[in-house]
């Protein structure tokens, strides 16, 4: 079975977006239009979303709060002929190391896990939520039990929903060097639970090492770092690196950029292959990550083209 293709819906709502969003609909007919399979959600407004995290839904773009809404996506995308490859949970607004109670964060995992049930969504993704120079703040050892823990409840959780749940590692968030990948993996030890691989972080966290605290943790390679990761990786997000991080609004570096395919420095034909000899996923998807790439809506044609072709050599 060949692999289908979605993006990322994040692409056209944060960073350079965020001001000005593309609205769900608009960026379906598009990817439609381009002979994408699906799309990605980004579960935040103004695209689809279960609703404020802080609880009240008044002026929440995007919320689909009833069942009957979100039974309504799922036939707007049947009509539209895409599917969702997986789902970006919005919990940016939880704290998961800094607290002793993660609750709050749980409750918000539980409600993207039910959403994502109703939309037929497999995969739900996580991070860490807070950046590396958290472990300034709070011990190594208290940091990564607090994380390990949480991420058991939500590894339960989303089991009872028929989903797995991935790690998307990366330099902006805390537990961003290859030692700590394998640690929390093991630890967490759900078999629903994996990583996220993306090629870009994958290039900034094994072979730059980018953001990490203290000494740090690389490889000659990202073919290294893939062989490290064998067995774990339940997800794929395709993108080039350039070997640099998007920057802030102050201007310092927070997590990888996302050139589109050709504007870095990563050769496919050696990645894609180690990659399928890694990976360990229950699905068929690819999915391409504009995160930040300030002409995202203009990229999207050229990174598609660039992954049908992957696909037509690699994806049979």
């Amino acid at each position: 079975m060949s692999k289908r293709v979605s993006i990322g819906s994040w692409a056209y709502t944060i960073g350079p977006y965020a001001s000005n969003p593309i609205d769900f609909e608009t960026v379906c007919l598009r990817l439609k239009s381009l002979g994408f399979d699906g799309v990605e959600l980004g579960a935040f407004p103004p695209h689809p979303n279960p609703g404020n995290p802080n609880g009240s839904n008044d002026s929440w773009p995007g919320a689909l709060t009833e069942k009957s809404q979100r039974e309504e996506l799922r036939a707007k995308m049947r009509e539209w002929g895409l599917a969702f490859s997986g789902i970006a949970a919005n919990l940016w607004g939880e704290k998961l190391i800094n607290t002793d109670d993660q609750s709050k964060y749980i409750a918000e995992f539980k409600k993207n896990s039910e959403f994502a049930k109703d939309l037929d969504i497999k995969g739900v993704r996580v991070d860490c939520v807070q950046p590396p120079t958290i472990l300034r703040e709070v011990d190594y050892r208290t940091a990564m039990d607090r994380v390990v823990k949480t991420w058991q409840v939500c590894c339960d959780i989303a089991a009872d929903n028929g989903q797995y749940v991935t790690w998307e590692f990366e330099p902006g968030f805390a537990f961003n060097k290859p030692s700590d990948i394998l640690r929390i993996h093991d630890a967490v030890n759900r078999a629903n639970f994996g990583l996220l691989y993306d090629t870009c972080h994958g290039q900034m966290v094994g072979v730059v090492g980018a953001r990490q605290e203290g000494e740090k943790e690389t490889f000659a390679s990202q073919t290294e770092l893939i062989h490290k990761l064998s067995g774990r990786i339940n997800h794929i997000h395709l993108i080039d690196s350039d070997n640099t991080c998007h920057k802030d609004a102050s201007g310092q570096d927070e997590t990888s950029s996302h050139p589109p395919f050709g504007e870095g420095v990563l050769n496919f034909h050696v990645l894609i292959p180690e990659l399928l000899k890694a990976a360990n996923v229950s699905h068929d998807w690819w999915t391409i990550d504009l995160c930040f790439w300030p002409d995202a809506w203009a990229a999207t044609e050229k990174c598609k083209n660039t992954v049908d072709q992957l696909v037509a050599r690699y994806g049979n």
